[in-house]
């Protein structure tokens, strides 16, 4: 296991910052995940600790050893791609024992670890099988089987799953998520897809325009959003504009922009405190709002819906407080109508307010 360290991480094209100012830890055996949308600066700062990217400025460690300018080969490193590169003309055998033969392991050892690695992924009976003989999750497996039957100190993924169907996917996150606490390599997992990312990951790092935007766990960043840009990509939410007119303690009084209404809320980030005067997006989850059939001295809201989906464990409900849109899940089993008016109510505890 290797504990990956990045000081100031920068790689340009040109005019274009892809990725800028980059320093962040990743530990001994974690999983760590880039998450962001296309054209972040994601796959770029995977590339740069693979070796096969040097970057313009910052440095590159795996534990002491800087390995900044170290050529790919030599950093013990095995990479799964989006589309898995597999050698077409070669079966899975030796698709999987290529990176052993080049390293120059005997017949043996190479057979006796391509198949202890078949086992491993559960494609046993299949070495002899070609690529094009394989469906689209033995494919990724094989190519998973490839990066770790050399034993590397660090797993890397580009976008790894995004080639699979819905069912697939869900199947496969769990399998990664298994295989590498199993192994108990240090990952770094590059994905656009924010659910994927929370169901795998020991820590995830938001970026966007080719910076860190937050790092924690999946549910930090899910419940405590730094900025406005990870709480609108993280997930579904209702977000209004507002000021903060009044503090006591933790609850700040927020008037609203879109709705003329004050409500309580309490800060989303501990290192983004918002004071009086503060400009602030108020965030309410879907799942934070609860019908509310009794008059609430405050937080409550009369929407107005426009849409309903069943999502079997739950409603969600779309709907309008004037301009402003509101997403909204409740039980399964209650009835709410298309076209009426609804009240519901968000626990100030549950209505987080980010400074802006």
């Amino acid at each position: 296991m290797v504990k990956i360290r990045t000081v100031d991480l920068t790689k340009r094209f040109g005019e274009v910052v892809a990725v800028d100012h980059v320093s962040l830890e990743i530990q001994h055996g974690e999983f760590f995940t880039l998450l962001g949308p296309s054209g972040c600066g994601k796959t770029t700062f995977l590339r740069c600790i693979a070796g096969l990217e040097l970057p313009d400025e910052g440095k590159v460690y795996f534990d002491d050893q800087e390995v900044t300018e170290v050529p790919p080969h030599k950093r013990d490193t095995g990479m799964v791609f989006q589309n898995y590169a597999l050698w077409p003309h070669m079966n899975v055998f030796d698709n999987i024992a290529y990176g052993l033969k080049i390293r120059g392991y005997k017949k043996e050892e190479i057979r006796k670890r391509v198949m202890e690695v078949l086992k491993l992924v559960k494609l046993e009976g299949m070495e002899n099988r070609t690529p094009h003989q394989l469906s689209g999750g033995q494919q990724q497996r094989v190519a998973l089987a490839r990066a770790i039957v050399i034993n590397p100190k660090v797993l890397l993924f580009d976008e790894p799953l995004s080639n699979l169907d819905a069912k697939l996917r869900i199947e496969m996150r769990a399998e990664l998520k298994r295989l590498q606490r199993e192994l108990g390599i240090t990952t770094l997992y590059v994905t656009h897809d924010q659910e994927e990312a929370m169901s795998i990951s020991d820590r995830i790092a938001v970026m966007n325009q080719g910076r860190v935007m937050q790092i924690g766990t999946p549910q930090e960043i899910y419940k405590h959003p730094k900025n406005e840009f990870v709480a609108r990509f993280i997930g579904q939410g209702t977000f209004l504009y507002g000021e903060v007119v009044a503090k006591d303690g933790e609850r700040l009084k927020v008037r609203l922009e879109a709705i003329e209404k004050e409500v309580l809320a309490v800060p989303s980030h501990p290192e983004a405190n918002p004071d009086v005067g503060d400009r602030v997006l108020v965030m309410v989850r879907p799942e934070s709002f609860e019908l509310a059939p009794e008059t609430r001295d405050s937080n409550e809201f009369e929407v107005e819906v426009y849409h309903v989906s069943f999502l079997g464990n739950s409603l969600r409900v779309q709907a309008r407080a004037g301009d402003a849109p509101f997403v909204i899940e409740v039980d399964p089993d209650e009835e709410v109508p298309v076209g009426k008016s609804i009240k519901v109510y968000a626990s100030p505890e549950l209505t987080l307010a980010i400074r802006l």
